[in-house]
């Protein structure tokens, strides 16, 4: 529940002499310093938007770190370019009682290009400052004021800023115009807000104090579901040249589209001549698409570019039709031109890319939210997703990074939020046979074949791209089988089913125990289900993100002095998260092992987490079943 705040000056104190404040470790109280690596002793945050171009940014915030693992939170980066300016930035650092051991300056920071490994250019440049400490605990203090040359993105307020960090006070204050409108949302946020003028200006201020650490917990939730955080998005932005206003997603996905993307687009003639005569022969428009996608795997390739406005404008068809590269933005533009080449309509769609599925915010645009581009082309019956940035993706699939979320669209029309596809359990899929001789002296050989689809399409799939050696090795570190040795791997992607072939040719020295009359051995040599992390007096819910099918069936042969003689077997598990099915019977002369696991995606409480802690450990006992047959004497 929100609390009132009695009314006060919303001011922000400057802290010439930090040390009045007590650093002393030993006066934090024992439930802050629990399952902490570090504690902010106090953070005030203050956002003073002037103008829609000019935005001050003042920040102090004191960090006691208590272990070497806290070392993160006490460092400092400042990212900078021609449209943020550090106007200061300074410090101290205490030891353990409280006492001054150093004072810092902005002269003391390093500073380096922000540009990624990837990129071809950016202007982005950050300075920063790590405290070369080695005695904990310590305290160290930062005031910083950065000048923002634009208001289209306001960062977001975390008074919790990641895990295993707790927090003794915390503030965030805006101040900004009376004609000034701007959209506030809380989420998870539990302490104490205040409006109050400042002068004759608007104020807003938030305050969360005595947050306890938060503990990683193996399979947690994603952390903007219960981690505190305020966002401010102003109607009206000013970004380097371009203006704007926008208080929904469809204002913000008209602006994207008559402003950033609209005049981009024009092709060369030769190039539009080129792309009519490659899907002349195509009957329909998925057929005409998947030929034109194919074709532009095949030119492109993906390299960032973040240039000033870059950040947001794509680079024009033109320039990635002539260079052959681009990133995200420039090559899903580039697609999509492409595809009016031929009349075929497309999205622009934003979306936030990660393993975690975290939708745009239905209820609440800002243009921080998304951190990738897709393409939806829209056809009769369907809708068709294309990740840009791949050069080998299927036509029509999208990994996990993108999978399952709301994304923006940006259309003539205006912004519509879109579902990217979700892989059910039941077609992600893998799916495996083996045929296995089990020779009298322990060794086996034979071969397999494994089908991923659905979301396990990429399991095996980065295969593709390694040289024989380095494939090999990848191939002994995940069947992780004692001196296995492949004798033919044989891998294809067919891209119409969106199915990843996998067929091993391999043998194995020593794979069984021979002991007198005995030899003894797994028949499940592929897919052991090991067991997952204990979490003691769990707090988080828990996820499982994406369900899967794992269906292995295998048929071993014997050497002659093996004599097949074995009780059949069944073993089986049903639960809220999933079913296993394991059997082991005879036919023939040969033993056939049958194993499906499945595995249901859901959030789930977590006091169900023991159980599920249970059912996989049981899944992984019957997995390593050994079972030992007689030999000939």
């Amino acid at each position: 529940m929100i609390k009132k705040l009695a009314p006060i000056l919303l001011v922000f104190v400057v802290y010439s002499a930090s040390f009045a404040q007590n650093f002393a470790a030993s006066s934090i109280s024992n439930k802050l310093t629990n399952k902490a690596h570090a504690v902010i002793r106090d953070s005030k945050v203050v956002v003073d938007m002037q103008s829609t171009d000019n935005v001050l940014f003042s920040n102090y915030k004191a960090v006691t770190v208590l272990t070497k693992n806290g070392d993160k939170y006490g460092q400092l980066a400042l990212f900078y370019d021609k449209n943020t300016v550090i106007k200061s930035a300074k410090g101290e650092i205490y030891d353990e009682f409280g006492k001054l051991i150093s004072r810092f300056s902005l002269s003391n920071f390093k500073e380096e290009s922000a540009v990624s490994d990837f990129s071809l250019f950016e202007d982005s440049r950050v300075k920063y400052y790590i405290p070369q400490v080695n005695s904990y605990p310590y305290t160290i203090v930062y005031q910083y004021e950065i000048r923002n040359k634009q208001n289209l993105i306001i960062p977001d307020w975390r008074p919790l800023p990641g895990f295993d960090i707790s927090v003794e006070k915390s503030s965030y204050q805006f101040t900004y115009n009376p004609g000034d409108e701007i959209r506030v949302l809380e989420r998870n946020f539990k302490g104490l807000r205040d409006e109050t003028p400042v002068g004759k200006r608007n104020g807003k201020q938030w305050i969360a104090e005595n947050l306890q650490a938060i503990k990683y917990e193996a399979y947690a939730a994603n952390p903007e579901t219960y981690f505190p955080s305020v966002k401010i998005a102003p109607k009206n932005f000013s970004y380097y040249s371009f203006k704007g206003s926008y208080t929904n997603w469809n204002d913000l996905g008209k602006i994207s589209y008559d402003y950033l993307l609209k005049d981009g687009r024009e092709l060369p003639v030769t190039t539009i001549n080129f792309i009519k005569n490659l899907v002349k022969d195509e009957a329909s428009d998925k057929a005409k698409a998947k030929k034109i996608y194919e074709y532009f795997q095949q030119k492109t390739r993906y390299i960032s570019v973040q240039i000033g406005i870059g950040g947001f404008k794509p680079m024009s068809a033109v320039e990635v039709d002539r260079l052959g590269y681009g990133d995200c933005k420039a090559l899903v533009n580039y697609m999509q031109s492409l595809l009016a080449a031929v009349g075929i309509e497309s999205y622009y769609c934003v979306v936030d890319g990660g393993e975690d599925k975290t939708d745009l915010i239905q209820d609440f645009a800002s243009m921080e939210q998304g951190n990738h581009i897709i393409l939806c082309v829209p056809l009769k019956g369907e809708n068709i997703w294309l990740e840009c940035t791949s050069q080998d993706a299927p036509f029509g699939y999208l990994g996990s990074f993108t999978d399952d979320r709301w994304v923006l669209a940006c259309t003539k029309e205006g912004g519509k939020l879109m579902k990217t596809p979700k892989y059910e359990t039941s077609k992600s899929t893998q799916i495996r046979s083996a045929e296995l001789l089990l020779a009298d002296n322990g060794t086996i050989n034979g071969t397999m074949k494994t089908e991923f689809s659905g979301s396990q399409f990429d399991n095996h799939f980065f295969l593709t791209k390694k040289a024989p050696l380095e494939r090999e090795k990848q191939l002994k570190y995940l069947y992780d089988i004692n001196n296995i040795e492949f004798i033919a791997v044989e891998l294809e992607a067919n891209t119409d089913l969106q199915r990843f072939t996998e067929k091993l040719t391999f043998e194995a020295a020593a794979y069984a125990s021979v002991n007198n009359d005995r030899i003894t051995f797994s028949p499940n040599l592929f897919n052991i289900k090991r067991n997952i992390s204990t979490v003691r007096n769990r707090s988080l819910a828990f996820e499982i993100k994406r369900g899967y099918t794992d269906d292995d069936q295998i048929s071993f042969n014997f050497g002659k002095q093996i004599l097949p003689v074995i009780l059949p077997k069944t073993m089986q598990l049903d639960s809220k998260f999933g079913s296993y099915f394991a059997e082991l019977k005879l036919a023939d002369g040969k033993l056939n092992y049958r194993r499906k696991l499945v595995l249901n995606d859901g959030l789930y409480p977590a006091q169900d987490y023991e159980a599920f802690e249970n059912f996989i450990a049981e899944v992984g006992n019957y997995d390593r079943l050994r079972i030992a047959l007689p030999i000939k004497k």
